[in-house]
């Protein structure tokens, strides 16, 4: 199997110092994505080249700032973005994969069946409209929304001393001014992605009560 894109794959964990035996199952799922993006309209970047940095690493770039989360929900997870690679590489915690486009998340209910991802719950409906059993130590988006509206229809997912983990670009400054009162940005931090020459940005975010 030890092809170029898999290079790839195995070049990128390393970088990451994410075990290279995870490489298997993200090369099984690039090729999931590639099969059904034509039919389901999963993304714009057709090509696995281009896939593997700008989708697989991209995601796989905030593993180290999940810290202790075991229940982290994706919301508008669209193909599995970046919740899936990082459920491959982080068997232990729990992964609830939410997003209301139902063509997204057929894909995503075979790709947990291809992948034999136990660690992951797909969830089709309005991030507003979830209503979880349990909350969760992290709410995370990758091309949601703004700040604003990612914490607006999110709030009542997270724990009490929850975060918010919004993966962004240039976009975070000017995202950051708009932020209520009831809402702080407690840390940005640069993310690295391998393969990528592109600004990356986490915004970790709690509510201003559970900083207290």
């Amino acid at each position: 199997m030890r092809n170029f894109q898999y290079e790839l794959i195995c070049k990128g964990l390393a970088a990451l110092s994410i075990d290279e035996q995870r490489a298997t199952l993200l090369y099984e799922y690039l090729q999931l994505l590639q099969k059904w993006n034509k039919p389901f309209n999963l993304t714009a970047i057709k090509k696995a080249e281009e896939m593997i940095p700008k989708h697989l690493m991209d995601s796989l770039s905030v593993l180290a700032h999940l810290g202790d989360a075991h229940r982290v929900c994706d919301v508008g997870t669209g193909a599995g973005l970046p919740g899936i690679p990082l459920a491959i590489c982080c068997p232990e915690t729990e992964f609830v994969l939410l997003d209301s486009n139902g063509k997204k998340t057929r894909f995503l209910h075979q790709a947990k069946r291809h992948l034999n991802l136990n660690n992951v719950t797909i969830v089709e409906g309005r991030a507003e409209d979830y209503q979880p059993e349990v909350g969760f130590d992290a709410v995370l988006s990758r091309a949601f929304a703004d700040l604003t509206r990612m914490c607006q229809v999110s709030q009542h997912l997270l724990k009490k001393k929850g975060v918010w983990l919004a993966m962004k670009s240039q976009t975070l400054e000017t995202e950051k001014a708009t932020l209520d009162g009831r809402i702080v940005l407690v840390e940005q931090r640069a993310l690295h992605v391998p393969g990528l020459n592109e600004v990356r940005r986490l915004a970790v975010l709690k509510l201003a009560e559970a900083i207290i």
